[in-house]
């Protein structure tokens, strides 16, 4: 069984081989599952457990952010769009530069949200009668509804996760606090790494 110490001299073999061989899909892909398997052969039991897991939660969160609801609306409307709709059904009298500060994303994609929630009839902009030269956003009544249907949807669907998170005491709480910034710390690295 290899060691830790192995698995790290491994990933530096992968790069070298990876970076000296040109470009072939089907090569680095070969590549990529034997390595991982190889990875996965130097954990522990338990080890494979919790590994399995963290691809199985991220397959699933990525599978749901995929998977568009309509919340009453009778249109699809995806992950980003539902979330912008929970901004504003949130805070009033916001703009898009206020929204995209809000939530740390550019102005840019917060227009192009929004202009697919107009589209659909979820979302306005009217002047805002203090600033003529300011846009708030604002939900109409359909959008008003899947806000709504949206927080119904999370109170229905968090499965006494709340309630189980409530009754953790504070070893527990502080634990799961520090796996979870690890784990936000990896997959922030994992998206900044060019490979």
């Amino acid at each position: 069984m290899p060691m830790a110490g192995q698995v790290t001299g491994w990933v530096s073999i992968f790069r070298l081989i990876k970076s000296k061989i040109p470009s072939h899909p089907g090569f680095t892909k070969r590549l990529t599952t034997v390595f991982s398997i190889y990875t996965i052969m130097a954990m522990s039991s338990e080890y494979q457990k919790i590994h399995g897991k963290f691809q199985s939660l991220m397959a699933l969160a990525l599978k749901l952010d995929q998977m568009p609801k309509q919340f009453g609306t009778g249109r699809d409307l995806s992950h980003t769009e539902i979330h912008l709709i929970e901004i504003i059904g949130d805070n009033s009298d916001l703009g898009v530069t206020d929204i995209a500060r809000l939530i740390g994303v550019t102005k840019g994609a917060v227009s192009q949200t929004l202009k697919r929630l107009e589209k659909k009839g979820i979302a306005q902009k009217q002047k805002d009668p203090d600033n003529r030269s300011k846009l708030l956003v604002s939900l109409t009544a359909l959008g008003n509804m899947a806000y709504w249907a949206h927080k119904h949807w999370h109170e229905t669907m968090d499965g006494g996760f709340i309630t189980y998170l409530e009754n953790l005491n504070r070893d527990q709480t502080g634990f799961l606090l520090d796996f979870l910034t690890r784990v936000e710390d990896f997959l922030q690295r994992r998206i900044a790494s060019p490979e």
